[in-house]
């Protein structure tokens, strides 16, 4: 059978998974719309050796496998699924495609590809962060991202942003590069909901904070430690603790030789995986969740921590602004001194700053998945109504 109402792309998932990577705030979108699309809809696989739509069986259990995945996950792939994996003349036939990853779009296969499938690509664009800020991205990211965006704009039906601020970002993009817009909407990531720990037994000792993301140069981890560096000269014990929760990422080379350093023993705890369940005890437990990247196109652990009535410093950026619905304190993501007052200040039992924000945070309305996709919907029906063929750089 070859007649689902939509096509949604899982290649990222596919290959985090095989490569057994924890999953990131993307592969979070990605598993999202496969829970909320995926019995609708039928599985588009690139790969360099394959490239095409799968049938109803063959994407219904790889969906199921992709979202349950079993401790052998290669064994079972190569078992129930690779061998479906066959080119095929299955037909786009105008039907919506989502491609929720940036997968292959800096490829000129994948061009040709929508072009002689026809397919009508609805993309998700997470961040402009590689062409805004290509200082903090690996070489040769900058390019790959610009040939990325050049397809969305150049073939795409429609863009989801996961936020305004990106939005906003692709469209100074087109314009400066002369390229169409396509219609777009912004819809806020929802959360995974944190039910608050009925009891705090294990509430540290010392005040603690919390950094949560992936270590990697525009998260800033390196001001934060900076800041903790001093704080142990001056207080020794009695300085604040810091929670260094995420994977070891890229381009923080100066990070990790701190974070190995003997210094920091004991002040600084670095947690490269976390359960559900650990994570909302260290962010309850918190006087407040640090924040102080350069650059993001969203921000989930913001939303985390303020939907858990915890507390947030984060970085005076358009995107905080947007989604913090004016409850954490802002500061300049460079103000190392305005950073290290207000953690002097919140790690005080009796902070006037702190408790000012807990009062706000009564009002913090954490966005939802459900919300999310009555949005995106709502959105995609009218895409569909329009009967426009997809473009295509050559």
């Amino acid at each position: 059978m070859d007649d689902a109402p939509l096509l949604l792309d899982i290649s990222r998932l596919l290959w985090r998974r095989w490569t057994g990577r924890q999953p990131t705030g993307i592969d979070r979108v990605c598993l999202a719309y496969l829970e909320h699309f995926g019995h609708r809809a039928q599985a588009v696989v690139h790969h360099r050796r394959f490239r095409g739509i799968l049938g109803w069986a063959a994407s219904s259990n790889l969906f199921s496998l992709l979202e349950d995945p079993p401790k052998n996950f290669r064994s079972s792939l190569v078992q129930t699924i690779l061998r479906q994996l066959r080119p095929t003349r299955r037909r786009g036939r105008n039907r919506l495609y989502l491609n929720l990853g940036h997968t292959g779009l800096d490829t000129d296969g994948f061009r040709r590809w929508v072009s002689e499938a026809g397919v009508r690509p609805i993309y998700f664009v997470h961040d402009l962060i590689p062409l805004t800020h290509p200082e903090f991205c690996r070489a040769g990211e900058a390019e790959r991202h610009r040939n990325r965006m050049r397809t969305v704009l150049s073939t795409g039906s429609g863009v989801i942003g996961n936020s305004q601020a990106t939005i906003d970002d692709l469209h100074h993009f087109a314009v400066a590069e002369a390229l169409p817009f396509p219609p777009a909407i912004p819809a806020w990531l929802g959360s995974t909901r944190m039910v608050h720990p009925p009891t705090l037994a294990n509430e540290p000792e010392r005040a603690t904070f919390v950094v949560l993301g992936t270590i990697e140069a525009r998260k800033n981890h390196l001001m934060l430690l900076n800041i903790w560096s001093r704080l142990i000269k001056r207080s020794g014990t009695q300085a604040p603790r810091l929670l260094v929760i995420g994977q070891r990422g890229w381009e923080a080379e100066q990070v990790f030789t701190k974070l190995d350093s003997q210094m920091f023993r004991g002040h600084v705890i670095e947690l490269n995986c976390c359960r559900d369940d650990e994570l909302h005890m260290h962010l309850a437990s918190a006087r407040a969740l640090l924040f102080p990247s350069s650059a993001e196109g969203y921000g989930l652990p913001l939303i985390e921590a303020l939907g858990l009535g915890v507390p947030a410093i984060a970085s005076d950026l358009p995107v905080f602004r947007e989604i913090g619905q004016g409850v954490p304190l802002l500061l300049e993501s460079r103000d190392e001194a305005a950073w290290e007052a207000a953690i002097l200040d919140f790690a005080q039992p009796t902070s006037a700053a702190r408790e000012e924000q807990l009062r706000r945070l009564k009002s913090f309305h954490p966005p939802t998945w459900t919300d999310h996709f009555e949005a995106v919907e709502q959105w995609l029906s009218a895409i569909h109504s329009v009967p426009t063929a997809p473009r295509l750089i050559r």
